[in-house]
């Protein structure tokens, strides 16, 4: 081999060599680049938003560990009420929804009763989305499902309460808040009638 061979194999050799770290290089620093349709899956900034629904007692749970919320209570209906923007049904009551007889009495009742006061809740279940069942206290110590079942606007739930408000039923409690009996027996076409009479009685009158 000449001079003039090895030094253009030399020039060959230099030239290979720098394409390569070259290449290297490149696929070290070049930023990834997303394809222009991809979209990144927002998640939900916190657990609250989850809350919206009713709580669910198919998919509850007891409370892990006992868990107060203090604070001021914003009132949903009759026996349910948000502290710190958590949603809480209250424990072992039941009351009237809001588009039932004594609904709206119920509520207000409620914001009577909460209004101006620092609640105090005792968490004992939650359901999959961290909605909470909750015994719910006034700060002088009142019961707060126990006060609302004494006025009459409320019926102790059995199944969940143990019975410990049935006593404290006013007589005619469970006949003004029928569909709220209905509900505790597992009838629930009594509400669909309900609900389906109240439609028809909105549609007939005259506009």
């Amino acid at each position: 081999m000449d001079l003039l061979e090895f030094i253009l194999l030399a020039f060959l050799g230099i030239g290979v060599w720098f394409l390569v770290l070259r290449n290297k290089n490149k696929r070290r620093y070049t930023p990834r680049l997303r394809h222009p349709g991809h979209h990144r899956t927002v998640q939900p900034r916190t657990v609250a938003e989850k809350r919206s629904g009713p709580f669910d007692r198919s998919s509850s749970r007891p409370a892990p560990v006992q868990t107060e919320i203090v604070g001021r209570a914003y009132v949903v209906d009759g026996d349910t009420i948000t502290i710190k923007k958590t949603q809480i049904r209250l424990f072992g009551i039941d009351a009237p929804e809001m588009n039932h007889p004594f609904g709206v009495k119920s509520k207000w009742a409620m914001v009577a009763l909460c209004k101006g006061q620092t609640i105090r809740a005792e968490v004992t279940e939650q359901d999959a989305f961290g909605r909470t069942v909750a015994k719910c206290y006034l700060p002088d110590g009142r019961d707060l499902s126990a006060e609302l079942v004494k006025q009459g606007l409320a019926i102790d739930w059995p199944k969940f309460s143990g019975g410990i408000y049935r006593d404290l039923e006013v007589p005619d409690a469970r006949k003004k808040m029928w569909l709220a009996d209905a509900r505790q027996k597992g009838r629930m076409h009594v509400w669909e009638q309900f609900d389906y009479d109240k439609q028809r009685q909105l549609q007939s009158k005259p506009r």
